[in-house]
């Protein structure tokens, strides 16, 4: 468009090391966003723990490794992921990692300057601090699906139709990151990054609800516009594109996904 400036010739976020320590839907979602502007992602997932189908999608941009944190081997390779990352993202139970000495704290030690951003379910202060949970239960917990259900004349609860809280939280994260970064190159020192699934549902609870007579129609778009097709470790995976565009740059992903332990644990 005219006006604009040129793009860049590199993506905004080309050089940036993440290390994904996330599962499921809302870390992932952040560390998926930061691949498709051009860092480097490395998900780390531990031998034996579950993930669900989706892993393919939120996949995309990453390299994935398994490594266990319980022995020593696994807390070496750590150490030295960590001596040359940018950010740790993680949304282990509380106290979990804590456990393993890669506090929030203690990882600044390690590595002056870094990054660390946590997801958790209720925030880490207040009577449920300690508390694990996951969108569906905090929706509950904050009344959306109650809320859902009284304004489809539901007598009970009534789910969204989407993991909203996971992907608004997953963005923000992403955001916070960035914010974060920012913060770091023009004031030094070492940032902690922290979103909670219920202070997200507080604050889209806060912009108030529309009557569901007043929901508009869906807009007809052309699937091309925002589904791509990529050949993954998965099989052949169809899913929404990525659609920010920064710098003039659209987004991409540098890896096709792939299944956890297909890559070695290094840079």
């Amino acid at each position: 468009a005219r006006g604009w400036p040129a793009p860049a010739r590199h993506r905004p976020l080309d050089g940036l090391r993440v290390l994904d320590l996330t599962r499921i839907l809302a870390g992932p979602v952040a560390a998926r966003s930061l691949a498709a502007q051009g860092a480097d992602v490395l998900m780390v997932n531990g031998p034996g723990l579950p993930n669900i189908d989706a892993i393919a999608d939120m996949s995309r941009g990453k390299r994935s490794a398994l490594l266990d944190l319980k022995t020593q081997t696994g807390q070496r390779t750590m150490a030295a992921l960590l001596g040359q990352a940018h950010v740790l993202l993680q949304g282990y139970r509380p106290g979990a990692l804590d456990a393993l000495g890669l506090e929030p704290q203690s990882v600044a030690r390690l590595r002056p300057g870094i990054v660390y951003a946590s997801l958790s379910a209720y925030g880490r202060s207040g009577p449920w601090g300690d508390r694990r949970g996951f969108d569906s239960l905090v929706q509950t917990v904050c009344g959306i699906n109650w809320a859902e259900g009284q304004a489809f004349g539901s007598a009970g609860l009534r789910a969204l139709p989407l993991q909203l809280l996971d992907y608004s939280a997953g963005f923000l994260l992403a955001f916070g990151i960035q914010a974060a970064l920012y913060r770091q190159v023009t004031q030094g020192g070492s940032w902690h990054v922290q979103v909670s699934l219920a202070r997200v549902a507080q604050w889209l609870q806060s912009m108030g609800q529309r009557p569901v007579s007043a929901a508009p129609a869906p807009a007809s778009v052309p699937p091309a516009a925002y589904l791509e097709t990529m050949d993954t470790g998965f099989g052949r995976l169809c899913a929404v594109r990525h659609s920010a565009v920064l710098q003039g740059l659209p987004s991409g992903w540098p890896h096709a996904g792939q299944p956890p332990g297909s890559d070695q644990p290094c840079w």
